[in-house]
């Protein structure tokens, strides 16, 4: 079919824009979108960046659920004193005393007006909010690969087919001399070809730099230079229904609808930790003491100390401190639903521009393969008219100069139609491993929240730093 749709190219050339486009068979070691995407998901910096951020949330909870565990404290202390004393007869008595002291304090909170059991909520809720960050970011990186393969698969398939422009440029030119030669053509018919071959240079030119910016994004992005990149399919068959169940899915399942879903939920909360500095507070402390006195001139050598103490404080006035900051939580509660709005009426407008702009871009390629296969019947034809005499040199350079546009065209329909189906699924939430069936183990971030939520002590990370 393809062949029909470009007939009227040179077989190279066509052949050679086919290799480009990934729409010819390629080398069986050729990297595909897939391998690509993988590489990507596991060493963007920007993903991995985004991950040990939330490694670093999950923290939070632990940090939170310690308000619930006793307080221990240990002290000790030793020293060297020196003691003179004068007594009633004059009399002076000194020592070098060495005392020393060792303790241990214990403090429980009973009852703090909830504020603990509020902030592990809140941290609870931030780590669910920060997950689906990451799951937007991961969208996003994913998304970056996409566009940036299908860029390189472009520009390389631009520049062989600025490169057969030129070589049918040189033929042209070669052609008009003789004719000149001939006395069939005027000098005019062979400026026009030198003209339009200096500009298929230049063309060329700036296609070859388009293609070395584009590899160097596709290397940032995927973290390894592009070989022979595989040809790259559309992944209409996971995108849902129609443009109402699109934009449905959207609004609810959308990451970064879910993340401002959860940022309310912080939000509100934050607000009974606020007030929990308006409630009385409850604690109780354990002491246990030992001290020493080398003291000659004392009677008591050693003494041993233990205490319970209860202690309920109940605020009065703080200067206004609490009151405010509870102000100010109910005004960021208010604020974090404005935002939660804003995200939905944002991924709506972006679920209905992706299933818009991925219906154009059918549209787009299907013209596009149209328009080439008759720039391809014209150009034939005009060169046959050419060789009896009814066409000049400018037709059939016109008429080439048509069929490049639209080669051209068709590379960049192609490249819009792979990406638009991709944004398309990003924009509904689904452009993950699992969805994709890539060949890379999914990155779980509550095996981190698990291995950190409970532990009481140390200080290495479950990787070990």
């Amino acid at each position: 079919m393809i062949w029909r749709q470009i007939r009227g190219i040179d077989r190279k050339g066509l052949r050679a824009l086919l290799a480009a486009l990934g729409l010819f068979g390629g080398s069986a070691h050729a990297e595909t979108l897939q391998d690509a995407l993988v590489k990507a998901y596991q060493a963007n910096p920007q993903l991995n960046a985004s991950r040990a951020q939330q490694r670093a949330t999950d923290e939070n909870v632990p940090q939170a659920l310690a308000g619930y565990r006793p307080q221990i404290i240990a002290s000790l202390s030793a020293g060297l004193q020196s003691v003179r004393n004068v007594l009633p007869d004059n009399t002076l008595q000194s020592a070098g005393l060495k005392p020393w002291q060792i303790g241990v304090t214990v403090n429980q909170v009973l009852f703090n007006g909830f504020k603990t059991s509020n902030s592990v909520r809140v941290a609870e809720f931030q780590v669910q909010s920060g997950r689906e960050a990451l799951r937007n970011t991961g969208q996003g990186v994913l998304l970056d690969a996409v566009t940036a393969y299908m860029n390189v698969i472009a520009n390389q398939a631009l520049v062989e087919t600025q490169r057969s422009n030129v070589a049918f440029l040189q033929e042209t030119l070669g052609i008009a001399r003789k004719r000149l030669a001939a006395g069939d053509v005027t000098p005019t018919d062979t400026a026009q070809a030198e003209a339009r071959l200096s500009r298929g240079r230049a063309d060329l030119n700036a296609a070859e730099v388009a293609l070395q910016v584009s590899r160097a994004l596709y290397a940032q992005v995927i973290g390894s230079a592009p070989g022979q990149l595989a040809p790259a399919q559309t992944v209409d068959r996971f995108i849902p229904g129609g443009r109402e169940d699109i934009v449905a899915r959207a609004i609810r399942e959308n990451p970064a609808v879910l993340a401002a879903t959860y940022d309310v939920d912080v939000a509100t909360t934050t607000i009974s930790v606020a007030e929990s500095s308006l409630l009385p507070q409850l604690s109780v402390q354990g002491n246990v003491n030992r001290q020493a006195d080398s003291d000659p001139f004392l009677s008591v050598k050693r003494a041993d100390q233990a205490s319970v103490t209860g202690q309920l404080t109940v605020p009065i006035y703080d200067g206004g401190t609490a009151a405010s900051q509870t102000r100010q939580a109910k005004e960021l509660a208010g604020q974090s639903r404005l935002v939660l709005e804003q995200i939905r009426n944002q991924a709506q407008t972006a679920a209905i521009s992706a299933f818009v702009t991925n219906e154009g871009a059918k549209i787009a390629l299907a013209a596009a393969q149209s328009e080439v296969e008759a720039a391809g019947v014209a150009l034939a034809g005009v060169r046959r008219e050419a060789q009896a005499g009814q066409r000049t040199t400018l037709d059939v350079l016109n008429s080439q100069q048509d069929l490049i546009a639209a080669r051209a065209r068709l590379i960049g329909a192609q490249r819009d139609r792979v990406i638009a189906s991709y944004s398309l699924l990003s924009a509904v939430g689904k452009l993950d491993v699992r969805t994709l069936g890539l060949n890379t183990p999914d990155y779980l971030p509550e095996v981190h929240y698990h291995q950190v939520r409970d532990a009481w002590h140390g200080v290495r990370t479950p990787s070990g730093r």
